[in-house]
C-alpha cells in the first residue's frame, strides 16, 4: 500500500500526531504503522512516553517530525521546574480563550524562545537529528508569538493551516490563514493541503481528499488514540479508499523528489 516519493507529483501524506505522549498512544499509532496506513509520525519531547517511542522510532525506521507542545502538561519524570513553569505559564496563556493564539503578548517573548528551543534540543537528543518537520499540539505552532519571533528553524517542513472550501468558514477566518500560510511559505516548505482525517462519515469528502492528492502534496492528520479514528485506520475501508500505491511511505523525502 505504501509508495516510494518522487513517482508522480503528488501524494497522500497520512500522519499521526502525538507520537510518545502516553503508551497506549505511541502503542496504537504503532499498530497502524505497522498495518501501512501511516506516513510519518509528529513526536512529543518531554512526555510520559517520548524515551520508548523514540527508540521504536529508530528500531523501526519510522519517519518523525517534532509535535511542538505548549498546551498539554510535560510528563516525563525529573524535568527542571524552570522548564515546567514556563511552559504552565505558556498554557495558561494560550487556553485562556479562542483568540489568544492570535495575539502577541511581549511579556511571553522569552517562555516561548525557551520552551521551543527545549523542545527542539530535546528531539535532537532522542532521535539523534534535528527535526526536519514541525508542526504543532492543537497547531498552536502557529501562534502570533511563534511565527513573529521566528521560532521556527528556517527550511523545515511546517505544518499549514487547515484547507477548506470556500463556504466552509467565513472570509475573515478563510483570509487570516491564507496571511499565515503566505507568511511561513517565505521561510519553510509546506504541503499544497492539510485536512484532518474527521470527519469521517461526511459523504465523498475523503475521496476528494484522496484524487487531490493525485496531483497536490496532501497531509492528512490523524489521531489513532481515538477509537473511531483507529478503527477507520486499520479498515478494509480505508485500504480501498487510498487505493493502492497510494500512501506516501515518508513525509519529509517528499520535499526533495516533488517540491
Amino acid at each position: 500500500m505504501l509508495r516510494t516519493a518522487g513517482t508522480h507529483t503528488g501524494a497522500l501524506i497520512v500522519n499521526a500526531d502525538d507520537w510518545g505522549r502516553d503508551r497506549e498512544t505511541t502503542d496504537r499509532t504503532l499498530d497502524c504503522f505497522q498495518c501501512g496506513v501511516l506516513s510519518s509520525v509528529s513526536a512529543m519531547a518531554f512526555m510520559a512516553d517520548s524515551e520508548r517511542a523514540a527508540a521504536l522510532a529508530r528500531d523501526q525506521n519510522i519517519d518523525t517530525g517534532l509535535h511542538l507542545n505548549f498546551t498539554s502538561p510535560f510528563s516525563a519524570p525529573r524535568l527542571s521546574t524552570h522548564l515546567l513553569k514556563h511552559q504552565e505559564r505558556l498554557s495558561k496563556y494560550l487556553l485562556r480563550n479562542r483568540f489568544a493564539q492570535s495575539v502577541f503578548n511581549p511579556r511571553l517573548i522569552c517562555p516561548f524562545e525557551y520552551v521551543v528551543a527545549a523542545q527542539c534540543e530535546e528531539f535532537a537528543r532522542l532521535y539523534g537529528r534535528e527535526p526536519k518537520r514541525i508542526d504543532g499540539h492543537h497547531h498552536m505552532h502557529l501562534c502570533a508569538n511563534v511565527l513573529l519571533c521566528g521560532l521556527l528553524p528556517p527550511k523545515t517542513v511546517i505544518r499549514r493551516n487547515f484547507s477548506f472550501q470556500p463556504g466552509e468558514k467565513g472570509f475573515s477566518n478563510r483570509l487570516y490563514r491564507k496571511l499565515i500560510d503566505r507568511l511561513l511559505s517565505r521561510n519553510h516548505l509546506l504541503t499544497d493541503f492539510f485536512f484532518s482525517i474527521e470527519p469521517m462519515d461526511v459523504p465523498g469528502r475523503l475521496q476528494r481528499i484522496c484524487e487531490m492528492s493525485r496531483q497536490h502534496l496532501v497531509e492528512v492528520e490523524t489521531h489513532p488514540i481515538r477509537a473511531a479514528e483507529f478503527e477507520f485506520l486499520t479498515s478494509e475501508k480505508f485500504r480501498r479508499l487510498a487505493g493502492n500505491g497510494e500512501i506516501a511511505c515518508h513525509f519529509d523525502t517528499l520535499f526533495s523528489t516533488v517540491a
